[in-house]
This record gives structure tokens, sequence and C-alpha cells, in this order.
């Protein structure tokens, strides 16, 4: 009894051919990436309200938040050793601007869109984080600071 596993290979063409394929997809996909051709300015929805923000941070650990065209008083304070998402977003979004070298005086902007979706943008490193991604209990703490008045 002989078995012909000839039967059972694939034909030599077939695999290079699937490799071929395989190698220009992921070098497309790279080259896209890197070059930014892939990437898109334009958002896909009008604006519908928008607030630049300036957080500062307080020495015994609040973090002040104002509205960067009104800075005589927070419209926010952020209590020590609370609200964790606020802080891990703003630590991370700063710590790009020291590894850029980039002014920390130039307020972020924060932006709701008609879509429904929210944003924070950073215009000195251009970063951006799409808030929806975190959950809504975690936009909601950014969603308050849109139309949050001094001393809320």
């Amino acid at each position: 009894m002989s078995h012909d596993h000839h039967s059972d290979v694939l034909p030599r063409p077939a695999l290079i051919a699937a490799g071929v394929v395989i190698a220009l997809t992921i070098t497309g996909a790279a080259v896209s990436r890197l070059s930014g051709f892939a990437h898109s300015d334009v958002p896909t929805a009008a604006p519908v309200m928008s607030r630049d923000l300036l957080f500062r941070d307080r020495a015994d650990g609040a973090i002040l938040v104002f509205d960067a065209h009104d800075m005589s008083a927070p419209i926010k304070v952020v209590a020590p050793e609370t609200n964790g998402f606020l802080r891990g977003a703003m630590r991370g979004l700063a710590q790009q601007r020291i590894r850029q070298d980039a002014d920390r005086d130039i307020p972020f902007r924060l932006t709701e869109w008609a879509d429904s979706r929210l944003t924070l943008e950073d215009p000195t490193t251009h970063r951006s984080l799409e808030l929806e991604a975190f959950g809504k209990t975690n936009e909601a703490v950014f969603l308050h600071l849109l139309t949050a008045k001094a001393g809320s």
C-alpha cells in the first residue's frame, strides 16, 4: 500500500504568489502609515462646540482647569488623588509635549462633533484623543468641561 502524498502539497507557484501578496500588503500598509498618506486631517463631521483649555497643577496635587480665554478663575478643580482618567490622559499629552520640547502654555482643544464624538487635541504635538474610545463615564468627565462655568 503506497500513498501518494504529492496530491496534498500546494503547488510551488501558488505558495510564491501568496507570499508576494502578503509581502505587498504589509509593505503597502507600512508605507501608507509612515508617509501619512492614509491619514486624513479632514474631520468626518462638523464641530458643534469647542473650548480651549489649560490644565495647571497645584502644589497640593489638585489640577486646575481653565478656559484659556478667561484665566480669572478655574472652571474645574480636580481634587488630589481623584479622577484618574483625566489625570492619566493629561499626563500622557503633557509627556509628549516634554519629549517634543513644546510650549506648555498653548491650550488643548476640546471639541464635540456633530456625529457626537468628543476629541481632545494638542495643537503643539498634533496628538488627539478620541474620548468615546474610553467609555461613556470617562468621556463625560471631559464633556462637562465644554460647558462648565468658573467655580463649578
